[in-house]
Protein backbone atom coordinates (compact mmCIF):
# COMPACT_ATOMS: atom_id res chain seq x y z
CA UNK A 1 0.00 0.00 0.00
CA UNK A 2 1.29 3.44 -0.70
CA UNK A 3 -0.39 7.36 0.12
CA UNK A 4 0.39 9.86 -2.73
CA UNK A 5 -0.89 13.84 -1.65
CA UNK A 6 -0.78 15.45 -5.40
CA UNK A 7 -1.25 19.31 -6.68
CA UNK A 8 -2.50 19.40 -10.36
CA UNK A 9 -1.44 22.55 -11.70
CA UNK A 10 -2.88 24.31 -14.68
CA UNK A 11 -6.44 23.76 -16.53
CA UNK A 12 -7.87 21.29 -14.59
CA UNK A 13 -10.69 23.72 -12.75
CA UNK A 14 -14.09 23.59 -14.59
CA UNK A 15 -13.01 21.06 -16.91
CA UNK A 16 -14.75 17.96 -14.97
CA UNK A 17 -11.57 16.96 -13.60
CA UNK A 18 -12.42 15.98 -9.85
CA UNK A 19 -15.59 13.88 -11.59
CA UNK A 20 -12.90 12.03 -14.10
CA UNK A 21 -10.28 11.46 -11.52
CA UNK A 22 -13.41 9.78 -9.09
CA UNK A 23 -14.07 7.68 -11.90
CA UNK A 24 -10.50 6.49 -13.06
CA UNK A 25 -9.86 5.91 -9.09
CA UNK A 26 -12.92 3.75 -9.15
CA UNK A 27 -11.79 1.74 -12.11
CA UNK A 28 -8.60 1.60 -10.74
CA UNK A 29 -9.30 0.44 -6.94
CA UNK A 30 -8.04 3.67 -5.69
CA UNK A 31 -9.47 4.98 -2.69
CA UNK A 32 -8.72 8.64 -1.06
CA UNK A 33 -10.78 11.84 -2.09
CA UNK A 34 -9.99 14.73 -4.76
CA UNK A 35 -10.79 18.70 -4.19
CA UNK A 36 -10.68 22.25 -5.89
CA UNK A 37 -8.41 25.09 -4.43
CA UNK A 38 -8.99 28.29 -4.02
CA UNK A 39 -5.93 28.91 -6.03
CA UNK A 40 -6.96 27.10 -9.04
CA UNK A 41 -5.11 23.81 -8.52
CA UNK A 42 -6.97 20.42 -7.17
CA UNK A 43 -5.65 18.64 -4.34
CA UNK A 44 -5.53 14.75 -4.29
CA UNK A 45 -4.69 12.31 -2.02
CA UNK A 46 -4.67 8.28 -3.75
CA UNK A 47 -4.80 5.39 -1.51
CA UNK A 48 -3.92 2.03 -2.81
CA UNK A 49 -1.65 -0.65 -4.24
CA UNK A 50 1.36 1.44 -5.67
CA UNK A 51 1.04 0.36 -9.86
CA UNK A 52 -2.62 1.16 -9.01
CA UNK A 53 -1.73 4.72 -7.74
CA UNK A 54 1.01 5.55 -10.12
CA UNK A 55 -1.69 4.52 -13.04
CA UNK A 56 -3.85 7.28 -11.25
CA UNK A 57 -1.17 9.96 -11.11
CA UNK A 58 -0.20 9.51 -14.90
CA UNK A 59 -3.78 9.26 -15.64
CA UNK A 60 -4.48 12.50 -14.03
CA UNK A 61 -1.37 14.21 -15.19
CA UNK A 62 -1.44 12.87 -19.05
CA UNK A 63 -5.32 11.69 -20.13
CA UNK A 64 -7.68 14.23 -18.69
CA UNK A 65 -9.97 14.67 -21.26
CA UNK A 66 -10.54 18.35 -21.29
CA UNK A 67 -7.68 19.18 -18.54
CA UNK A 68 -4.37 20.74 -19.00
CA UNK A 69 -1.64 19.86 -16.36
CA UNK A 70 1.11 22.23 -16.33
CA UNK A 71 2.73 20.99 -13.20
CA UNK A 72 2.27 18.48 -10.98
CA UNK A 73 3.58 18.29 -6.71
CA UNK A 74 3.97 14.63 -5.25
CA UNK A 75 4.19 14.09 -1.67
CA UNK A 76 4.94 10.13 -1.18
CA UNK A 77 3.63 9.30 2.42
CA UNK A 78 2.66 6.49 4.76
CA UNK A 79 -0.94 5.24 4.31
CA UNK A 80 -3.76 5.69 6.65
CA UNK A 81 -6.13 2.97 5.06
CA UNK A 82 -8.94 5.07 6.39
CA UNK A 83 -10.87 5.64 3.24
CA UNK A 84 -13.57 3.66 2.34
CA UNK A 85 -14.15 4.56 -1.64
CA UNK A 86 -12.91 7.02 -3.40
CA UNK A 87 -14.58 11.12 -3.00
CA UNK A 88 -14.87 14.33 -4.35
CA UNK A 89 -14.49 16.32 -1.29
CA UNK A 90 -15.99 20.44 -0.97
Amino acid sequence: MIRKHVYFSGKVQGVFFRANTKKKAQEFGVKGWVKNLIDGRVEAVFEGEEKDVNKLVNWCKNNQPHARVDKIKVETKEPTSKFDNFFIKR
